[in-house]
């Protein structure tokens, strides 16, 4: 029972120092990863530790971590830090250097040594071989002009790396890359006219410029032509097509408006000639009417003149016997009509006279009254007209200072209305220049037609005037109220037997017929104006006078002698008219 407890003891001992002894070791055990290693010194001498661990003891041993990480290190010399290239030239570069330690026992023992913990301060590592990399760049920028660095950019990153890489080593370093990320030439202020390689470099920087200047002006003004010729060109084959164009709706209109005159002759002819037509029917077929009309009245006319005549021939062959006797008295009844007549007549010419005199009368009694008039209304107007001018001298003072206001008001209105008319004037010169130049575009094509189209438009233009024409041409005719065509044949007897009879004989009596007795002629005479009483006494109606007597005659020739003293008085009858008689005027004798 002692021993079984006495080795559990022991156990139980055993495992807490187990225990004790690895909290030992965890706490003083020390780990690297893949991007940090460190070398250990101090007791058993020095160790590179990159992967696994080791004890370390805080008395004993010392560590210094090594960052295995890939470190970008920027260098940038510019301004009057820029670098000189062959060609004397100076250049602002950016450059990125891509380093880290080498995954080596050596490298991380030799960056250890001659870096210590700078590399885990990329700055403070940058800094200690900021020389070296500059170095580098000026040495490869030297070797190169600067046209070559900006066309073998490739060529310049690896000669700064091959001069680099064996530097970096003697630090436990690796160059990975280079980047050139900024390239640019430095600006002219910071070239030093004192230095020489500036001096030289100034001088083809200054060279290489204005050449580049010029050739960039030539370049410049080459394109500037070349542009402006080609806008010359586009704008000359745009204002020929818009010209043709112009040219072509000109001709398309015309064309039209041809077609359509053309179309609107034919249809103003067409129908011209149906109208002409229609009215040439017309008129013929009123002609005809109008000569079946007369041509019927004349037939009847000359059945009845025929019948009247047969009756007369028959009457006068039965009153042959007594006839002589009738015709000595008829004679001396004649005669005592014709002095009566003469009686009549002179009657009427002294009461033509005194209706004369009474009318120059009664005209000086009207002037006189008019004069009378005309005076006193002089009178009452210079009564007026000094009134109104007492009347407008008071108004003209009281209205003084409304004269004054209103004159200053209608000045400021006339003023605006001066720029308006003058922004109206200059609308208006801008509209008829552009109907001016509408104008000469219409004229341009009107001249443009041929003459036979001129024609045409020409008579279009009489055809559609014509209706105007001819209505201001009837227009007089308005005032006709009536027309009367009589056609009279006959009347002049004894002209026309004169006319067809013996020379000799026309002369021979006062009635123009050369045959025939007295008897005869009476008879004929008779005839005559029974055949013709009825036209007679309508053509007297129409004059306003009577011609049944001589009574019926006096009355419209004494008013016509009221208007015009000078006038003939011409009374007829009846029977001296058909017979050829007597006429009788005012202050003369009888005529047989």
């Amino acid at each position: 029972m002692d021993s079984i407890i006495f080795w559990g003891v022991i156990g139980l001992a055993g495992v807490i120092g187990l225990c004790i002894i690895g909290l030992i070791f965890s706490r003083l055990y020390t780990r690297a990863s893949a991007e940090r290693a460190f070398v250990r010194t101090g007791l058993g001498g020095q160790k590179v530790i990159m992967s696994g661990g080791a004890i370390v003891l805080p008395v004993f041993h010392e560590i210094i971590p090594i960052n295995m990480n890939t470190l970008k290190l920027e260098v940038s010399r510019a301004s009057r830090d820029s670098l000189i290239t062959k060609d004397r030239m100076r250049v602002d570069v950016v450059v990125a250097f891509f380093v880290r330690v080498k995954p080596t026992v050596e490298g991380v023992s030799t960056a250890a040594q001659t870096l210590g913990q700078r590399t885990l301060a990329p700055e403070s590592l940058r800094a200690l071989v900021d020389d070296k990399f500059v170095d580098a760049l000026r040495s490869t920028a030297a070797q190169m002009s600067m046209q070559d660095l900006q066309d073998a950019r490739e060529q310049f990153v690896q000669g700064v790396q091959n001069t680099v890489a064996e530097d970096l080593t003697k630090n436990g370093l690796e160059l990975e890359s280079v980047s050139l990320t900024n390239f640019n030439q430095t600006s002219k202020e910071f070239f030093d006219p004192n230095n020489a390689f500036d001096a030289e470099g100034l001088t083809k920087l200054t060279q290489e410029t204005e050449r580049r200047r010029k050739e960039r002006n030539e370049v410049e003004q080459d394109t500037e032509v070349s542009v402006r010729e080609k806008n010359r060109d586009a704008l000359a084959k745009k204002l020929e097509i818009e010209q043709q164009e112009s040219f072509m709706k000109l001709e398309q209109e015309q064309q039209v408006k041809t077609r359509t005159a053309e179309q609107n002759a034919r249809i103003a002819s067409y129908e011209a000639e149906r109208r002409q037509e229609a009215e040439q029917s017309r008129i013929t077929a009123e002609r005809q009417v109008q000569e079946s009309e007369i041509q019927r009245e004349q037939a009847v006319r000359t059945r009845k003149v025929e019948a009247e005549r047969d009756v007369r021939v028959k009457e006068i062959e039965q009153q042959r016997v007594t006839q002589m006797a009738a015709i000595e008295q008829a004679k001396v009844t004649e005669i005592a009509e014709q002095e009566k007549a003469i009686v009549i007549a002179a009657k009427s010419e002294a009461q033509s006279q005194a209706q004369g005199r009474a009318n120059e009368a009664l005209a000086e009694a009207v002037k006189a009254e008019q004069m009378v008039e005309t005076t006193r209304r002089t009178a009452e107007a210079d009564r007026a007209k000094q009134v109104a001018l007492i009347e407008a001298a008071q108004e003209a003072e009281t209205q003084a200072v409304h004269v004054t206001t209103q004159a200053r008001a209608e000045r400021e209105a006339a003023q605006m209305q001066a720029t308006a008319i003058v922004e109206l004037a200059e609308a208006a010169r801008k509209k008829g220049l552009a109907e001016a130049e509408a104008q000469r575009a219409l004229n341009d094509a009107i001249n443009a037609l041929s003459s036979d189209q001129t024609s045409l438009k020409f008579k279009l233009a009489l055809l559609q005037a014509l209706p105007g024409v001819i209505q201001q041409t009837v227009e007089p005719m308005k005032a006709i109220d009536g027309i009367k065509i009589i056609q009279v044949d006959g009347l002049n007897r004894g002209g026309a037997v004169a006319g067809t009879g013996d020379a000799g004989n026309g002369g021979g009596n006062g009635n123009g017929n050369g045959n025939g007795n007295l008897a005869e002629q009476a008879m004929s005479a008779a005839l005559s104006y029974r055949a013709h009483a009825p036209l007679i006494d309508s053509l007297l109606k129409e004059v306003g006078l009577t011609g049944g007597s001589l009574q019926g005659l006096v009355p419209g020739l004494a008013a016509a002698a009221g208007h015009n003293a000078d006038a003939q008085v011409l009374p007829l009858t009846h029977a001296s008219y058909a017979a050829g008689g007597p006429r009788i005027e005012p202050g003369s004798a009888a005529s047989n």
